[in-house]
Parts: structure tokens; C-alpha cells; sequence
């Protein structure tokens, strides 16, 4: 798989949100996946480069990007 992923890892949601959008704005990312806590322990949210996919509007599985 060549497909480029950035991803967040973070104490809080909030937290998680606020750096997973200031790595969207430096390189020019799109969210891939919303904050999710559901491995435990820390906050998680994925981000891929804007021409990649984006997540569907429930935040559950790719769709194709505009």
C-alpha cells in the first residue's frame, strides 16, 4: 500500500480535534477518520493528503474526494 496516512494520537478529544486540524492546514490534509477513543487508553484521529479520500459524511469509511 503506497497511500500516504498522517495520524494524531492525544490525551483528550479536544485536544486530538485541535492538532488533528492544525496538521490538516500545515499539509494540506483532509481528516480520514474523527477523534475516536475506541482502542482505549489515548484519543486517535487519522488524516490523508487532500487529493487521497475522505471519510463519508458519518466519518465511517472512505469516499471518493472532490
Amino acid at each position: 500500500m503506497d497511500e500516504v496516512v498522517f495520524m494524531v494520537r492525544a490525551k483528550t478529544r479536544l485536544s486530538c480535534q485541535q492538532q488533528l486540524d492544525r496538521l490538516c492546514a500545515q499539509l494540506d490534509a483532509q481528516p480520514a477518520t474523527l477523534p475516536t477513543d475506541a482502542a482505549g487508553g489515548h484519543w486517535v484521529a487519522r488524516a490523508v493528503p487532500r487529493q487521497a479520500k475522505a471519510p463519508a459524511a458519518d466519518g465511517r469509511g472512505p469516499v471518493v474526494a472532490d
